[in-house]
Formats: C-alpha cells, structure tokens, sequence
C-alpha cells in the first residue's frame, strides 16, 4: 500500500484528495456515501459574513458532461454554518478547510473575523466572485484587488489559501501577488465563465444569464494553470482542481505540480466520486512501484 500522505503548506493532511467547494454541501451531506473522516479535507460551500439567496433561478444547466452554474453563493453566512453544519462535520472526524467570499474587502474581513477559533485547518479565499468597490469585477482579475482581500484576511488563526480564477492572462502575477500579501496557498482554479442558450425559449438556460462552467473540459486549463504556476513558483503550496473525475486525473494535476486535488462537479453524478478517486489514486501509485505522493509530484517538470 502506498502512502497518501501530503502536505499544503504547514497542513498535513492524511490524503491528498479533498471535496471541492460549492459541489458538496456546508457539512455533511455526503456521509450516507463515504467516511468523511478517510478523505484529505471537506471544502464547504464558500460562506460569506452573512446570509445570502443568490441568483434567480434556473440556477444549474447541463451541457453533455459539463455543468453551467449561476448558483450565486447562496448561504446561511458563517455564523450560522458554525453553530450547525461545523458540528456536524467535526463528529464525524471530517478535516475541515472551510470556503469564504465576499462582496467587498471589508466583507471578506469580516467572513474572517467571525471564522476565528473554528475548527478549521485552513480557510479557502474564494477570490473568483464580484467586486462591487470596482464596478463587480473580480477580485481574481486584478493582481492589486486580489492582495487587497488577502491583505484583509491576514487576521485568520489558521492558513490562508487563495482560489484563483482561470478566466484571465494574468494568472501568474495574480499568484504571485496573492503570496506577497500573505496568502499560505494557492488554490487552481475556479469555473470559467460561459453561457448555455435554450433554443426552445430562445433564451440563456440561466436565470442569471452566463455562469461558471466546470466538468471535464476544464481538467487542461487547469492542468496547464498548475504547471505553469508552479514551473514559475517552485516552493508554493498548490492545490488542484478542475475537471478531476478519476485516479489518472488526480496523478496528472499531482504530476504538474499539486499537492492535492479536489474533486468537485463529478460528485454531482456520483456523490462517491471523491472516494473512487482517492482509491484509484491509491491503486495507481501500487501499480507503478511508487512508496508515497512524492515520487509523483511535479514529475511532468522533468
């Protein structure tokens, strides 16, 4: 039997496998399918300071393999999340890396402020959602908007990792930026922007219009994201994710240059899917004569 053991910075975590934001709930709706307990880490859906609807509905379309998603982070807000789903997780001795976002700087501060002393081991900053101090732009499109939320995050007791977007030229600098400002990790990447027309009703399938694309399809813009993050920052703590259905897809994002994955749209159709994938990552690594993640990881980098 291989080791799975990995670490993202300072967190050791016992697999490299972990849920993905927003595709497995805020606690522990995948209990009925799997230990939580055996996975690397349960990401929550991204919470924000405070309760929030969303977007209109229809808010999820499926295009072949792929989803289109215009949820808009709705959520019960951090306190909430902390009195229930957190409890829940913790008893069934889940690892907990949980997911914030914000509107604005002081938003994000804030979701940090009232996430101190959880039961966490890390805090995943979804920087991929509007900026309503810059006409909702991202924040994961600007290097300096980008810094400025990190900057106000610095405050967490626990690492701080940063999902950035792939929606953007300027992926690198936007990294490398995140990092100065104080971020632990860094997390790649989040959806990429698309649209699904209904030619029945002549219309966006999508309340909101466009959405967040995710499913296979995104498994090489983030393959390539990774690699080239980390071909520029060798040393950084990475975590993959994007398109990850299978034990080859977790070794591929390992091999250029991930210290773990996360698996996110493919639980949609199969709620064991995080499961199935650490398995096949675990029987990939027997097959292949290799003792331990470190054989594998950043290999495609020669």
């Amino acid at each position: 039997m291989s080791n799975l053991g990995t670490r993202v910075g300072e967190v050791a975590l016992s697999s490299p496998v972990l849920t993905a934001a927003g595709t497995s709930g805020y606690g522990d709706e995948l209990a009925g399918y799997g230990d939580l307990a055996t996975l690397g880490a349960v990401v929550t859906k991204s919470l924000a300071a405070y309760s929030w609807e969303g977007n209109p509905a229809p808010r999820v379309a499926a295009w072949g393999e792929h989803m289109l998603n215009a949820v808009g982070l709705s959520g019960p807000g951090v306190s909430a999340w902390r009195e229930r789903e957190l409890t829940r997780l913790r008893e069934r001795g889940a690892t907990v890396v949980a997911s914030v976002w914000g509107r604005s700087v002081a938003d994000f501060a804030d979701a940090i402020e009232q996430m101190r002393g959880a039961e966490v081991v890390a805090i995943e900053v979804n920087v991929s959602c509007p900026n309503l101090e810059d006409r909702s732009r991202m924040f994961a499109h600007s290097a300096t908007a980008t810094a400025e939320v990190v900057g106000a995050c610095r405050q967490a007791d626990v690492p701080l990792w940063v999902k950035l977007s792939p929606n953007t030229p300027d992926l690198i600098e936007i990294a490398g930026a995140a990092l100065d400002a104080g971020a632990d990790a860094i997390v790649l990447v989040n959806t990429l922007l698309g649209l699904i027309i209904d030619v029945e009703t002549r219309r966006p399938a999508l309340g909101n219009g466009g959405g967040g694309l995710s499913g296979p399809g995104l498994h090489p813009v983030a393959l390539r994201a990774v690699y080239e993050c980390r071909a520029a920052m060798p040393k950084v703590p990475i975590v993959g994710v994007g398109g990850v259905s299978s034990g080859e897809d977790a070794v591929a994002m390992i091999m250029a240059g991930a210290d773990a994955v996360e698996v996110g749209t493919a639980t949609f159709a199969d709620p064991r899917a995080p499961w199935r994938v650490q398995r096949q990552l675990g029987d990939w690594l027997v097959r292949h004569g290799c003792a331990s993640l470190e054989e594998i990881k950043g290999a495609a980098h020669g």
